[in-house]
């Protein structure tokens, strides 16, 4: 176990690298940063060439993403163009959105594999196709109408929660953000765990267990459950960073600054810095979930060993 993280470690490095280097040259073909700095009025050439050297925009693209990975490696991410570092932008974005990501996921988790473990176990019965009707309305509502539509209705109409949540976002104002962050994702584990258990119901082993006489929740929980959440494990794991990134939705409909606030500010500022910086981190975040997945592998299945 020890030798495959190391090798799965190092193997991170040149797919870490390869994925800053093709983020950093996408957001630098976006526009003109400086531009975004003057505003609405064209800066004249000499502010326009201080603001370049200021910010080592006038280094071949290269040789800034090279100063760009050294500053990294020493923990600084740059200097945003309001003038506060990146890393003060991510200290207080991240708690937020990792507030709101562990939310979604306990959503998923809990909400996502009960109902999908239920109608696994009734497949073509009627609360088997009624989920599977839900599930599909989820997954074709875009959550950006899910999302003004539970703040409508819950925060506007019938006042059980504020429309939009307070500048410190705790975890009980995040619930509803959570769950419209969730739910494309949680219908997507609540029908992956069903075909999963439907299939793995008609198994050798599971059968075996049965022919054993082993209590039906024992026959579940240790023999069925385990096998059949290999995959649900792996679009859990990848869906980690996902949601992390992929927040700027709920987080603009619920007045949430997060990750995904943050990111929305920097793209429509075109400030380089700070996008390339929390991507950067949410490139880590990838990494780091997938290696934790496949560890998880070989708890849930004891057939699986790294050597």
């Amino acid at each position: 176990m020890g030798r495959y993280v190391v090798r799965r470690l190092l193997q991170m490095i040149p797919v870490f690298i390869g994925a800053t280097l093709l983020i950093f040259l996408m957001v630098n073909v976006m526009g003109d940063p400086v531009a975004g700095l003057c505003g609405d009025r064209e800066c004249d050439p000499a502010t326009a060439a201080q603001l370049r050297k200021e910010f080592g925009l006038d280094k071949p693209v290269w040789q800034q993403y090279l100063t760009y990975m050294g500053n990294v490696f020493t923990g600084d991410f740059g200097t945003a163009f309001n003038g506060q570092p990146v890393t003060e932008l991510m200290g207080t974005a991240f708690p937020v959105t990792i507030r709101l990501t562990i939310i979604a996921i306990l959503f998923e988790i809990v909400v996502g594999i009960v109902l999908g473990v239920v109608t696994g176990l009734r497949r073509g019965r009627p609360v088997d196709t009624g989920v599977l009707l839900l599930t599909l309305v989820v997954i074709s509502v875009p959550t950006f109408v899910t999302g003004l539509l539970l703040q409508l209705l819950l925060g506007v109409k019938w006042g059980w929660i504020d429309p939009a949540v307070s500048s410190e976002a705790p975890f009980d104002e995040l619930i509803v953000p959570g769950l419209v962050l969730a739910s494309v994702s949680l219908a997507y584990v609540t029908r992956l765990t069903r075909t999963s258990i439907a299939e793995n119901r008609r198994s050798d082993y599971v059968r075996t267990a049965i022919a054993k006489g082993l209590p039906r929740h024992r026959v579940i929980t240790r023999h069925l459950l385990r096998n059949s959440l290999i995959p649900v494990v792996t679009f859990i794991g990848t869906d980690i960073g996902a949601l992390m990134g992929g927040a700027i939705v709920t987080e603009r409909i619920f007045n949430i600054h997060g990750v995904g606030y943050q990111l929305y500010q920097g793209i429509l500022r075109q400030n380089t810095q700070t996008v390339v910086g929390f991507v950067t981190v949410l490139v880590l975040v990838f990494l780091v979930a997938n290696l934790v997945v496949d560890l998880l592998y070989a708890v849930l299945d004891p057939r699986i060993r790294y050597a």
